[in-house]
């Protein structure tokens, strides 16, 4: 399928392509700035790091003439492959490193004698020829890639680092042939060392920019190659390609579960930290969901598929990480603008230096040496791989930490934060209501409420059902089970009316609500829990509590935000009350209760026009508007679609620590960054007048180029072992 056949889906602007050709950040540069001239497009950010190009429509529409332009200018766009053939993507990038290695190999046996014979003295007509022959080799065999794309790039008025390279080599390798003829000194060593020792750079580049992508490739591992699916009333284990939808797929302990969907039968424990970060395996039961690429550890699941492909939650994991290195971090701006000018710039410049040296010496052999240690040691590729390699295995290293960054912009927008808001709900705490306190004077109390809560399928009917059988209480059998909104529900247990729910409801049937139940409901408010009665045969018998509890992890993610210097707020729609008791838990001084999700995002945007950087971490439905208008708005993974969609940044477990976690990775990896941009301008400018005042010998220069580019590659990839 060729680029201009792609059709993007009717809610997106954007779109992902592969890019080849690219060898340098002028490279990227020059596509960036042809894919935003082409009608329809609003923006583009080429990432040469990752060879990938992420376009932004205007429109929803089919693309059309993208990859043409991009070809016009000597380089290829092609759509990213879909994942069933990420493989064989993967394959043909081991077979290219190959094929480098091998060039290499010849290169250096073609080129070590040559040096070996230029420095070793050997004054003979012989050894000038053997010299030729080998270097000839060397600069138009192994280095003919660099002239093939210096060519196509002077075709279409363009340069790049291969440019540099190719200029420098023929140059070397030109005057040397006319030399061997006219008499005078030899370069042949030269040429064909910098294409020896270019190449091996390229070939230790595109190893360490591999290892940089391993964390996206371990996440698409994680799925597994088969599944055992019921068909015809037996389990058979087919190809994971061939689970549809509404399959039921077996999970044996210690299996990995295939694809995403909801248990129907049997209960395990589910190991789910490559996807949240969370050590502890998490409870899976009938109507639980689950996602593909966890391990079931204890116990069999029956599960009926949900998703499969393209739409699991590992998929979008993937795609959410691939997009975020495909756009383009502020900081990565300024590099992009020097590498664009960069080669044209040197090019002048080793012309000057040419030229200088020939008017200053009248030396044709210091000239050109001057001249092609400029040429080498200028390429810009190590400015054009500071960035996008620092967020390639940063964005990696976040996935498997269960935090997913979005784009590259809010590495940067992280370190300006000076307050960080959270929801209540959800968000510091489980979300899940628990009975907390149980008092009656009946014994049988709790087996009869628990019975009749147990057929409202309400959230606290629920949280009733399971505080009483933790409590070993088994509940009661009810039937014609009612339910009244807002009020509470009445079901016959063992042929008594059993009522539970408001004072009012109580008071509607008969039944007086005394001295000492309204004292517990009193306490119990004051406590910030919700509490209700439940009575039978004219009385009430007892009163209930439940409450939704922090999250364990609460109080020391505040406390970790406290100790960084942020202000934290509390944030909730619950009544003040309720929301008091949980800040005082957790450690947080300032809430703001009753709020709608407007006035949420309304006090967000107040905070902001104060001048202080905000970020919002929130759950659900209600706190998307909050999410969108935050300077940096994180969602917790376990809440609602809504909210991890509109969120800058994904916490993929309920753990809101994760919260802390994400904002030092992010500093982390703009602090690489910026070492990366420092060492990459700090080479070059202090390079480059060494090579033109002939104090560099190309050989040394070539290495040096190298070198730089595979130190920037290594100080990201230190990233990849960094921990919270």
């Amino acid at each position: 399928m060729s680029a201009t056949d792609v059709a993007v889906a009717a809610d997106a602007t954007e779109v992902v392509f592969d890019v080849s050709g690219m060898t340098c950040g002028s490279c990227a540069a020059r596509i960036e700035k042809v894919l935003v001239e082409q009608a329809g497009v609003e923006g583009a950010a080429v990432d040469v790091a990752s060879n990938r190009a992420m376009v932004m429509l205007a429109a929803p529409g089919t693309v059309d003439g993208l990859a043409a332009a991009v070809e016009e200018i000597g380089y290829g766009l092609a759509p990213v492959p879909t994942r069933e053939k990420s493989r064989d993507v993967e394959r043909e990038d081991a077979l290219e490193r190959r094929i480098g290695w091998r060039r290499f190999v010849v290169a250096a046996v073609l080129a070590l004698p040559t040096i070996v014979l230029a420095m070793g003295g050997f004054d003979a007509v012989w050894s000038d020829w053997l010299q030729g022959v080998l270097a000839s080799g060397a600069v138009l065999w192994a280095g003919r890639t660099f002239h093939v794309v210096a060519w196509k790039r002077l075709r279409h008025g363009a340069a790049s680092m291969d440019t540099l390279i190719s200029l420098g080599t023929l140059a070397s390798w030109g005057y040397s042939v006319w030399a061997l003829f006219s008499g005078g000194a030899l370069f042949f060593e030269t040429g064909a060392a910098i294409v020896m020792f270019v190449l091996l750079g390229r070939y230790l580049e595109a190893r360490a920019k591999g290892r940089a992508s391993q964390a996206v490739s371990r996440l698409l591992e994680l799925r597994g190659n088969d599944a055992r699916v019921l068909r015809g009333g037996s389990w058979v284990t087919v190809p994971i390609e061939e689970v549809v939808v509404g399959d039921q797929v077996e999970i044996v302990p210690g299996g990995r579960v295939p694809v995403d969907g909801t248990v129907v039968e049997g209960v395990g424990e589910v190991d789910e930290s490559m996807l949240t970060g969370e050590p502890m395996p998490v409870a899976r039961r009938p109507g639980d969901r689950v996602v593909g690429g966890t391990v079931n550890q204890t116990g069999r699941l029956v599960i009926e598929v949900t998703e499969v492909g393209e739409d699991t939650v590992l998929a979008e994991v993937v795609r959410i990480v691939e997009r975020s290195r495909a756009t383009k971090a502020p900081i990565q701006r300024l590099a992009d603008r020097v590498s664009g000018v960069f080669v044209p710039a040197v090019v002048v410049v080793a012309v000057a230096t040419l030229v200088g040296w020939l008017v200053a010496t009248g030396d044709w052999a210091d000239a050109l040496r001057s001249a092609v240690a400029v040429l080498i040691i200028a390429c810009p590729c190590a400015l054009g791989l500071a960035t996008p390699t620092a967020i390639a295995v940063g964005a990696g290293r976040g996935a498997e930490l269960g935090v997913i960054f979005r784009s590259a912009e809010v590495f940067e927008r992280m370190e300006k934060l000076e307050r960080v808001a959270l929801d209540k709900t959800g968000t510091l705490t489980t979300g899940q209501m628990t009975l907390h306190s149980v008092e009656s004077d009946h014994p049988d109390f709790l087996a009869r409420v628990a019975g009749v809560e147990a057929g409202t399928g309400h959230p606290l009917g629920r949280a009733v059902e399971a505080g009483a059988i933790e409590r070993g209480v088994q509940p009661s059998k009810a039937r014609d089970v009612s339910v009244f909104p807002g009020l509470g529900a009445e079901g016959t247990v063992d042929g008594t009316v059993v009522t539970v729910g408001t004072s009012d409801l109580m008071e509607s049937r008969g039944m007086a609500v005394g001295t000492r139940w309204t004292e517990v409901l009193d306490r119990a408010g004051g406590r910030g829990r919700t509490a209700f009665l439940a009575g039978w045969d004219g009385a009430v018998h007892g009163v209930m509590t439940v409450s939704d509890t922090p999250r364990a992890s609460s109080a020391g993610a505040i406390a970790a935000l406290g100790e960084r210097q942020f202000t934290t707020a509390m944030l909730t729609g619950d009544a003040a009350t309720a929301a008091r008791v949980v800040a005082d838990q957790v450690g947080i001084a300032e809430v703001h209760a009753r709020l709608s999700p407007q006035q949420k995002a309304n006090l967000i945007e107040s905070w902001q026009g104060e001048g202080q950087a905000v970020a919002f971490v929130g759950d659900g439905v209600n706190d998307a508007p909050a999410l969108a208008v935050a300077s940096v708005g994180m969602g917790i993974g376990t809440g609602s679609d809504l909210a991890i969609e509109t969120a800058d940044v994904s916490l993929m477990s309920g753990n809101p620590a994760l919260a802390v976690t994400a904002i030092d990775l992010a500093r982390r990896i703009l602090r690489g960054i910026r070492q990366n941009l420092w060492w990459a301008f700090a080479y070059n400018v202090a390079a480059i007048p060494l090579a033109a005042a002939g104090l560099l010998d190309p050989m040394v220069a070539s290495v040096a180029m190298a070198l730089s580019s595979v130190s920037v590659v290594a100080n990201s990839l230190r990233m990849r072992n960094w921990s919270p």
